[in-house]
């Protein structure tokens, strides 16, 4: 049984602050302008730029960009749309806010994914849209979603939270679907605290999100009061408070700034737990599948099903009393109470979505994270699962990484 302890804990996650975040902010503090402003408009055309969309709209979270787009696609009641059980409670209950039904569908097997296969087969005459999820930044199969979409008529907005950097196919998430939106959260690999990111090539859906996003108002704060702008305005549809302030936007400013570095990183820490937890049997690590690129926002293992069912929950638990940050993402939507007692979902409805929960862990994985702390996380692992660690790499290991042997 592993013993070995570190100095200090190993966080789940931390984020990647530093000097470039706190300068950008006390520039704005010291502009005078605080909210919505020159910085949220920079920041939305260097994430267009980035995702090679035509339009981006700042908003204050994934969930109130998936909720502002759905309403600018006319999703309503009556309608229903198609997602995921695997996911977080967001992209559920922002469709329910719509007043549409959320039909879930399950995932693929082996995977995290919503299965396009079985899409089909949920579509009927009131499906409006498709939502996608993006699980830990793998992409779905796009390909045959969208064609599936197109053949029905159907619109796709792409839950990205977890996908800013990834492709596919040859094609940057947030330019392949009608709408995809991005979350800025504390944890994501791209953050402003709270806020996320609506892309769109569609002028028409971008400035209907902007005008929700702000009270349904024809102008914003910036376009009254600064000197280009008017006192005058008008309310043009009755509309919400969702928009992101300069102070958030310009953290994410320097997040850009830096964010292919803190990717790459995230890329090297990925391959050294590939490295450390290779060949064992009843482990399941992720991959990066041929045709994409993951963004690794979550670097999820699964525990193979008879051990899952045994030991996983046990395994969190050590790993935590260890000093080691970890979690597991998502509970399936359809196991929670409020899913059960509004749509009558049951456990048993999505196998496979239940399957891949029962298995996961997510373990630590951001740019601040050090390699010799991967190196304890997978030696911890083997010790656990009770499998001798293979052959190192001639790399060999620091004199930190013994000392914590």
């Amino acid at each position: 049984m592993a013993s070995a302890k570190l100095a200090r804990k190993i966080a789940f996650n931390v984020p990647c602050i530093g000097a470039e975040e706190i300068g950008s902010v006390v520039e704005t503090l010291r502009s005078g302008w605080l909210t919505t402003g020159s910085k949220a408009a920079q920041l939305e055309k260097e994430v267009a730029a980035f995702t090679r969309a035509r339009y981006a709209v700042a908003v204050n979270s994934c969930t109130a960009g998936l909720h502002l787009s759905l309403l600018a696609l006319g999703v309503g009641p009556g309608d229903e749309v198609i997602t995921t059980p695997y996911t977080f409670s967001a992209t559920g209950e922002t469709i329910v806010h719509t007043g549409a039904r959320p039909v879930l569908v399950d995932v693929e097997r082996g995977g995290f994914n919503i299965d396009p296969q079985k899409i089909a087969a949920a579509i009927t005459a009131r499906t409006k849209a498709i939502v996608p999820v993006h699980i830990a930044g793998d992409p779905c199969n796009m390909t045959e979603i969208l064609s599936l979409a197109r053949r029905k008529g159907i619109h796709v907005v792409e839950d990205a939270a977890h996908a800013l950097g990834t492709w596919y196919d040859g094609n940057p998430v947030g330019s392949i679907s009608t709408l995809t939106v991005f979350s800025f959260y504390a944890t994501k690999n791209l953050t402003t605290g709270e806020g996320g990111m609506v892309t769109t090539d569609s002028e028409k859906l971008a400035k209907n999100i902007r005008q929700l996003s702000l009270h349904g108002l024809s102008h914003d704060a910036w376009n009254r009061y600064s000197d280009r702008g008017s006192w005058r305005y008008e309310i043009c549809t009755l509309g919400y408070k969702c928009n992101l302030s300069d102070i958030q936007a310009a953290i994410g400013i320097a997040q850009m700034h830096k964010f292919e570095t803190m990717q790459a990183r995230r890329r090297k820490l990925v391959e050294a737990y590939q490295e450390g937890l290779a060949g064992l049997p009843d482990l399941i690590l992720p991959e990066e599948r041929e045709g994409t690129r993951h963004a690794w926002h979550l670097y999820i293992i699964r525990l193979a099903e008879e051990r899952a069912r045994e030991q996983r929950d046990d395994l969190i638990e050590q790993l935590k009393g260890m000093g080691i940050g970890v979690s597991v993402h998502f509970i399936p939507l359809h196991l929670h109470r409020y899913y059960q007692q509004t749509f009558n979902y049951r456990p048993g409805d999505f196998p496979e979505a239940e399957k891949q929960y029962q298995a996961a862990i997510s373990l630590p994985l951001y740019p601040t994270l050090r390699r010799e702390e991967v190196a304890f996380i997978c030696r911890a692992l083997r010790r656990l699962l009770h499998r001798p660690a293979p052959h190192r790499s001639r790399r060999g290991i620091s004199h930190h990484d013994k000392a914590i042997v």
